[in-house]
């Protein structure tokens, strides 16, 4: 059984009508977007991260709020990242998949359809390529040069425990992860769908590569999680730090292994 955390680093003020693809009742709701990092705790101490999010200078450049480096965040609960040896990269978006030089120590799991996709032909249009980062993608190569990826092909284990589901959708080769917990079989589902009311509404988040393996993933997350909604977790959702407690090791770290508030 693992523990998950759900580490927030970055907030971003928007409305409704930037996260839904296609009419919302107000367009001007309030509707900001958390950025999240994952942090999953097993038997003998060991640790896996989920995402690596984004730093200073990106959040500069893409005016976003930073709250705090994602290495605070994970010295705030008690990990060092220098000693994380597993990281699981849900897809190469910019808030996702920077970082990665925090993690000297780590092998990298992706799917093999996002590396091929963020360094292949459709990088050539700049309203696909607008949501990654290059220096982002050039230090996974460099990793990879440094024998420190491990592709996955759709379906995966990283742990015990702990399994990767490839979909696509919101970018062409984004996994979920799900991960055995005492509540049942939590899914990170990341962007696979950014808001709970994604998925509820049954309405996409306009930022989408493949609208069929979208729809098909959101699906797909409920059967992974036995049927039980509680345990599907979405990429961006500030109510995620309403619906579930507060870890006793950070104000701004969320037990998602327990159950969440009624």
């Amino acid at each position: 059984m693992w523990q998950v955390l759900a580490l927030r680093y970055a907030h971003h003020e928007r409305t409704a009508a930037a996260n839904f693809m296609g009419p919302v009742p107000d367009a001007h709701e309030a509707m900001p977007m958390d950025y999240f990092v994952w942090l999953l705790r097993g038997p003998e101490g060991r640790e896996i991260l989920v995402d690596t999010g984004y730093n200073a200078a990106t959040a500069a450049r893409r005016d976003r709020r930073l709250l705090r480096p994602v290495e605070d965040a994970l010295r705030a609960v008690g990990s060092d990242p220098a000693r994380i040896r597993d990281v699981i990269i849900t897809h190469l978006h910019y808030d996702h998949a920077g970082n990665l030089d925090l993690f000297p120590n780590a092998t990298f799991h992706i799917q093999d359809r996002e590396v091929a996709f963020a360094t292949g032909r459709h990088m050539c249009s700049i309203c696909i390529r607008q949501t990654f980062e290059v220096e982002d993608v050039v230090l996974l190569i460099r990793a990879l040069y440094a024998e420190r990826v491990q592709f996955h092909d759709g379906e995966g284990e990283v742990a015990p425990g702990v399994t990767l589901h490839g979909i696509g959708g919101h970018s062409d080769g984004l996994q979920m992860v799900k991960v055995a917990t005492e509540r049942g079989p939590l899914v990170i589902a990341g962007d696979a769908s950014h808001y709970y009311a994604n998925m509820d509404r049954q309405i996409p988040f306009p930022i989408v590569f493949d609208l069929g393996a979208m729809i098909q993933g959101w699906r797909k997350a409920r059967v992974l999680a036995g049927g039980d909604a509680s345990l599907v977790i979405p990429g961006h959702d500030p109510l995620v730090r309403q619906r579930f407690p507060v870890s006793e090791l950070d104000a701004e770290a969320w037990r998602l292994d327990l159950p969440p508030h009624s």
